[in-house]
């Protein structure tokens, strides 16, 4: 397992659902295409989870 994970926001939140919404800006992305790295670990993996439709994630 990584130490970090780079979360991209890819696909805009403008029709996704409130609780998605939030999700996405929990992890710290609030514009289209931005990256941040956040730490590995089950938190972070399901908050992913739950928005795997509007990010991608890369393990560095």
């Amino acid at each position: 397992m990584a130490d970090k994970l780079k979360v991209t926001l890819v696909k805009s939140t403008i029709g996704a659902i409130p609780k998605h919404r939030a999700t996405v800006e929990a992890l710290g992305l609030k514009k289209l295409n931005k990256t941040v790295e956040l730490p590995d670990n089950a938190a972070v993996r399901g908050m992913v989870k739950q928005v795997q439709h509007l990010v991608t994630v890369e393990e560095i």
